[in-house]
């Protein structure tokens, strides 16, 4: 991503409604479909600006994985947590059969070899592991927020499951989420295309608007634990080797 969405991400990324929902909906299927060990060790692949790690801390010790020089620096500042360097899928060196649970949110969509970078970390999971995996979805809703953020592609349900079974996985779970706001989203985008407008979306709105988004958004962890509806501007998916 640019060195700006970065800064931004960061200024952002504790009270943004998005930020602050989706992680109540990971942790809802993280307690749904992962349910990790007592002494779980689990890896955050591409962790950004570290405002997930606290989060991943409540079901075991987390390792995590990032290859912005200034991202990595500010996660480690956040977390307290040593976050090494290194991308997919060669270039990071962890233990085969390590971890409980690889959790990579928001991460897959930016690497140009999808199916590389899942088949470099299917063998870093321990017996009964698993992966979770949040993408952008439907591929008609590309945008500047797309090309600001970097991403090579967005996701259908279809092409995510394609993408994991034909990596040696089985999908355990797989649900489109940020659901109820979509025609929102889809508005937005459509004026953004309309206007001509450059960069991300990702402002942050005035309080009371931000909290009604974030209830919104996070209303929707009752209900991906245990199905879908068919859409949404997000997927998430739950996997394990196969």
């Amino acid at each position: 991503m640019e060195r700006a969405t970065y800064d931004r991400m960061a200024e952002i990324d504790q009270d943004h409604w998005w930020f602050v929902a989706r992680r109540r909906i990971i942790a809802k299927l993280i307690e749904s479909h992962i349910a990790p060990p007592p002494g779980a060790r689990i890896l955050e692949m591409g962790c950004g600006t570290g405002s997930n790690l606290a989060l991943l801390g409540r079901y075991g010790a987390v390792d995590a994985v990032e290859p912005d020089d200034q991202a990595r620096a500010l996660a480690a500042a956040r977390s307290g947590l040593p976050v090494r360097g290194g991308m997919l899928p060669d270039g990071v060196a962890l233990d085969d059969g390590a971890y409980d649970l690889i959790a990579m949110l928001d991460v897959l969509e930016h690497i140009p070899g999808d199916h590389e970078a899942l088949a470099a970390l299917r063998p870093k999971l321990r017996p009964g592991g698993r992966m979770l995996v949040t993408v952008p979805a439907m591929p008609w809703l590309w945008s500047a927020h797309d090309v600001a953020h970097h991403h090579q592609r967005r996701y259908t349900a279809k092409s995510l499951r394609r993408t994991f079974e034909t990596t040696g996985f089985r999908v355990r779970h797989l649900v489109y989420f940020n659901s109820l706001l979509f025609p929102l989203v889809v508005a937005a985008r459509g004026v953004g295309k309309l206007t001509g407008h450059k960069g991300g979306d990702d402002a942050m709105p005035p309080r009371a608007v931000n909290a009604v988004l974030q209830r919104i958004f996070a209303a929707e962890r009752y209900f991906v634990a245990r199905g879908s509806l068919p859409f949404g501007v997000s997927l998430g998916i739950v996997a394990e080797p196969g």
